[in-house]
């Protein structure tokens, strides 16, 4: 029975341990941001950029690719504008909804914050 009551005690200090861990290294909004800029620049010069017709060598993808280095400010500002975070306390839930115009397909992304790192378990075209 004695085993039984330090057994219960040792989890439950792990637990309140796991639970302030959780808590203090829950990711902030601008955290997200910083994250969501990132992912967005690497995946518009890896793939936006290389789509471009090469009839112009690579000078078009050079350009395309200072275009989105020098863009960030405005990529972050439209991330901020368009991102909901639902704050968990020990994690948080971001959505973001990104339009860029009404002739391009509009993407939304729900990611989850937690132990300050991102994962982002849904991407749609809308």
């Amino acid at each position: 029975m004695k085993g039984l009551h330090i057994v219960q005690a040792i989890a439950g200090v792990v637990l309140v341990g796991l639970g302030v861990a959780m808590a203090t290294t829950n990711p902030s909004q601008e955290v997200y941001e910083e994250f969501a800029v990132a992912q967005l620049s690497t995946y518009l010069k890896e793939q936006g950029c290389t789509q471009l017709p090469r009839a112009f060598g690579n000078a078009i993808h050079r350009q395309c690719t200072i275009l989105v280095d020098t863009g960030r400010p405005q990529i972050q500002q439209m991330i901020s504008e368009s991102t909901k975070r639902q704050n968990f306390i020990f994690f948080s839930i971001y959505q973001t909804e990104l339009s860029v115009s009404s002739f391009l397909p509009s993407y939304q992304f729900e990611t989850l914050g937690v132990f300050e790192n991102f994962y982002t378990y849904q991407a749609q075209k809308q």
